[in-house]
């Protein structure tokens, strides 16, 4: 599979996907969006609890989060729904979107005449522009274009000792044929953060990548916690985790051994070629929403405990090296790569196995969570509502 069929943008950027997605600029959007979303077939809404009573870098953290999810190259087409009164300006995340030559529609539920006209209009623009897409067509594109997201959740022994050092040698597959990946969680690198800084490019990189983890443990101390008891998280523990040293030595592992070109910040853009690493929180969904956002085209997601959840535009493959896992949520998870425990499945074969499921998600195959319909999605936040 020398190639994958993608969606070719009129920005220059490709999908592997061709979602209409459907967003609340407010909370007080969400169930006309949701409704909509249940009537139009294949349409994806992103409900969120956000978008008013916030103010500096909350409403902008908001704004930037919509309007990467609706730029992702997964996404074709967006409908954008507003309450008509809230912070977030739906004409300005309207024309953040339109940059990117997507097709992109708005209104507000207030000039509508209320949730039920709302609804009526949002199901007619949605079926027209479900039509436009479905009469798109994919071309060959490079794997060179591809961009993932190395993600793990719900860890326990096995994700350290078999499926995040897996991931990290299909990482390196993808780095090789000149794509790109991001790795995340900063919360769930404290205790590595001297391994990962070793392998910066730069020793700018290095500094920033210190100044981050140093930026959240500053606001930990300043709500008077601790993280202990968070993290490792209960479920960390009873699956053999001991301290957040052990878990992040085996977290960092996941990003394959390439050098880390660059820090990001939380939903930033992601560069194309190469490792970079995101500033963003080790919550599974905020942080594969804020992978999403900055440009990741699919999450490869490792989990000891398991976890059901997917991801709103982009496809996630979930891997496990806890074959009594696998087996008793087969409903959810992708690939296992638990013969590694047993002596009888290699590191390097076990990492084709992944890369091979890469090719195949990017050229179509539908992940699990897809399958299901998980289609989560969190924005982090920084300060209090108003």
């Amino acid at each position: 599979m020398e190639h994958m069929m993608g969606y070719r943008r009129s920005d220059g950027t490709v999908g592997i996907r061709n979602h209409l997605l459907i967003i609340p600029t407010v909370i007080c959007a969400n169930q006309v969006c949701s409704r909509i979303m249940q009537m139009v077939p294949e349409t994806i809404a992103i409900p969120h609890q956000h978008g008013c009573s916030q103010i500096g870098a909350d409403k902008d953290r908001t704004f930037d989060m919509l309007a990467g999810t609706g730029k992702n190259p997964n996404v074709g087409g967006v409908i954008i729904i507003s309450l008509g009164c809230e912070v977030i300006d739906p004409t300005q995340l309207a024309d953040a979107v339109r940059a990117t030559g997507k097709l992109v529609e708005v209104f507000d539920i207030q000039s509508a005449g209320g949730s039920v006209k709302a609804i009526q209009h949002g199901v007619e623009l949605a079926k027209k522009m479900k039509q436009q897409l479905d009469a798109m067509e994919s071309e060959p594109i490079p794997f060179s274009e591809l961009i993932i997201g190395v993600k793990c959740g719900g860890s326990d022994a096995t994700s350290g000792l078999a499926s995040n050092p897996a991931l990290g040698a299909a990482a390196d597959s993808l780095i090789q044929v000149g794509g790109g990946v991001v790795i995340g969680e900063t919360t769930e690198i404290i205790g590595a953060e001297h391994v990962l800084a070793s392998r910066c490019a730069t020793p700018e990189t290095s500094d920033m990548l210190y100044t981050i983890v140093n930026r959240f443990e500053k606001e930990v101390e300043r709500m008077g916690a601790d993280m202990r008891g968070g993290n490792p998280s209960p479920g960390n523990i009873a699956g053999g985790l001991t301290t957040i040293e052990e878990k992040s030595l085996g977290c960092i592992s996941k990003c394959g051994t390439a050098p880390i070109k660059g820090i990001v910040e939380y939903a930033e853009t992601i560069p194309k070629h190469g490792l970079y690493f995101m500033d963003s929180p080790g919550n599974d969904i905020e942080c594969v929403s804020g992978m999403a956002a900055g440009g990741a085209h699919l999450v490869c997601f490792t989990t000891g405990r398991g976890t059901p959840t997917g991801s709103a535009v982009v496809p996630v493959i979930k891997i496990t090296g806890n074959t009594r896992m696998f087996e008793r949520m087969s409903d959810n998870m992708d690939i296992n790569v638990g013969d590694m425990l047993a002596g009888t499945l290699s590191l390097e074969d076990a990492g084709e196995m992944i890369w091979e499921e890469i090719k195949a998600v990017a050229n179509g195959k539908l992940t699990k969570a897809e399958i299901l319909g998980h289609t989560e999605f969190s924005i982090n936040r920084i300060g209090p509502s108003l």
